[in-house]
């Protein structure tokens, strides 16, 4: 079985990051959506995988590169435009051939893994198997009506009245019958050619689409609120690693990750955290569930449920929390002063009044 993994999204969402980023490679506990992705798909024992970058996809390559590193094969395709999930289908025709593949959304963090899912579908071979995960407000996703042996009876994209409160997330499974389907839909209002349709077609020509329910925890990482939920979500199942320096006026407590070459000096440290690569923190608080990314520098400062991007920099600031700070971003006060929450784009200087 192959992958696709669909990685060319604009993440408006997610501005200001998404300016400087692809939201695909915003940090999640110190490494990037799309490592997870790579990291669930290669657990399933997948390792050929299509990525379908659009306009900053030699800064994806720049993090993935071939794959090797992580134990897959990685192959780049080009999408000139968004125009949709099943467009997507339609240009790796020559990379996905006649195999059986898993269809992945580069932004979304499927925590407990899809393994078992997986498995069903390499047993059972449906012409399509999706994911689908019980919401309280279904209106905002498509939605699969499911008999009660899993076959798939009808899909609509966002009803006004949902029939169902079974949202498709982000993970299909994919027989070649596929194809023939996203050959057929034309695009719908918004300009796409939409997974659904081609979904629902097949479930029209009598095809064997199935469902399974997914009742871990799920997020499309399109927004900050649920970016910070899932850094806690994934800080709260590491373990322990220390390969950095701790001096001996320091504390630790709980879960906690030094990276090689980070230095804990006269700080206080309460997990689950991450220090990445080259950071320092020094004089510091830093609270439950923060990623501090590689080269950060913290003196005289308290943070905590909070992401700092690579090379940020907090200086005499306290309060800091459920906040963002982008890469090589600033904050800073002339004497300590506390801030609260904080969402400071890449490069930006932001100095706090006292």
């Amino acid at each position: 079985m192959k992958a696709l993994v669909l990685a060319g999204g604009l993440g408006s969402r997610l501005r200001p990051f998404s300016h400087s980023m692809p939201k695909q490679l915003i940090p999640i506990a110190g490494r990037p959506v799309l490592s997870h992705v790579v990291g669930s798909l290669r657990d399933m024992g997948v390792v050929d995988i299509g990525v379908v970058v659009g306009d900053r996809g030699d800064e994806i390559a720049s993090v993935l590169g071939d794959g090797c590193p992580l134990g897959v094969r990685i192959t780049y395709i080009r999408q000139d435009e968004p125009r949709g999930l099943a467009h997507c289908i339609v240009i790796a025709r020559d990379f996905l051939g006649e195999d059986d593949f898993v269809m992945y959304l580069g932004d979304n963090m499927l925590a407990d893994g899809v393994q078992d899912i997986a498995d069903d579908f390499r047993a059972r071979r449906p012409a399509a198997q999706i994911v689908v995960h019980k919401v309280p407000d279904p209106r905002e996703f498509g939605v699969a009506e499911v008999g009660e042996d899993g076959q798939v009876l009808a899909l609509t994209e966002k009803p006004a009245r949902p029939r169902s409160d079974l949202a498709v997330i982000g993970v299909y499974f994919f027989t070649a019958a596929v194809h023939e389907a996203v050959d057929v839909i034309r695009p719908s209002a918004r300009g796409e050619l939409e997974i659904t349709d081609a979904l629902q077609w097949m479930v029209e020509q009598g095809a064997d689409v199935r469902a399974r329910i997914y009742s871990g925890f799920w997020k499309d990482t399109g927004r900050i609120e649920d970016v910070l939920e899932c850094n806690r979500e994934a800080l709260d199942r590491l373990a322990p690693c220390l390969r950095g320096e701790v001096d001996r006026e320091s504390e630790l407590e709980g879960c906690v990750v030094v990276e090689e070459g980070a230095r804990v000096i006269r700080s206080r440290i309460t997990g689950p955290v991450v220090i990445g690569p080259g950071a320092v923190v020094s004089d510091s608080f830093v609270g439950p569930h923060t990623a501090i990314g590689g080269d950060c520098v913290l003196d005289t400062a308290e943070v905590r449920d909070s992401i700092l991007l690579d090379g940020a920099t907090l200086r005499r600031v306290g309060g800091v929390q459920a906040s963002v700070i982008g890469r090589d971003a600033t904050v800073t006060s002339s004497v300590f002063a506390r801030c609260g929450k904080l969402v400071v784009g890449d490069h930006c200087s932001v100095e706090v009044a006292a």
